[in-house]
């Protein structure tokens, strides 16, 4: 459908754009990572080295981001690139800002990326008219009802 050969690169765009940032200057991106150790610490990730997770960070957006924008893997890309956006939405604590002007960009930031991880929810479940694996499921169980059924009767 040209809808979505249209939305997927139109969507993984600042993905993909992010992501070259990212790998190429993750120094500069280091100091807005400061809110997230704490998060990261708590599931496990080792934060010694955040440049490093930046970088990996990035390569997800570009790699995943590149994969969704030519409809490869569109479903499996979206939900990478819904991952990768939760520790830069966390970046942007717009609540934490007490300058005004600071607090209306960060939360420009953040609704924008939460539009994004909506609009990746929208192409994480699109099936592209095909039959989902929830009714693909159903179906198999019924038919295997249906048959045990016939089975028993005979």
């Amino acid at each position: 459908m040209l809808v979505r050969r249209l939305a997927r690169p139109m969507l993984s765009a600042i993905f993909i754009s992010g992501g070259i940032g990212a790998l190429r200057h993750a120094q500069g991106h280091e100091p807005m990572t400061e809110n997230v150790k704490p998060f990261l610490k708590k599931i496990g990730v080792p934060t010694d080295d955040m440049e490093t997770l930046i970088r990996a960070n990035g390569a997800v957006m570009v790699g995943a981001g590149a994969l969704l924008a030519i409809g490869r893997l569109p479903r499996l890309s979206s939900l990478a690139l819904l991952v990768s956006l939760v520790p830069t939405t966390a970046t942007h604590d717009f609540w934490a800002q007490s300058d005004p002007q600071a607090k209306q960009m960060q939360q420009i930031q953040f609704f924008k990326n939460l539009g994004l991880a909506g609009g990746l929810l929208l192409a994480a479940v699109d099936t592209e008219g095909k039959p989902g694996l929830g009714y693909r499921a159903k179906m198999a169980g019924d038919s295997l009802g249906r048959s045990a059924h016939t089975a028993k009767l005979e």
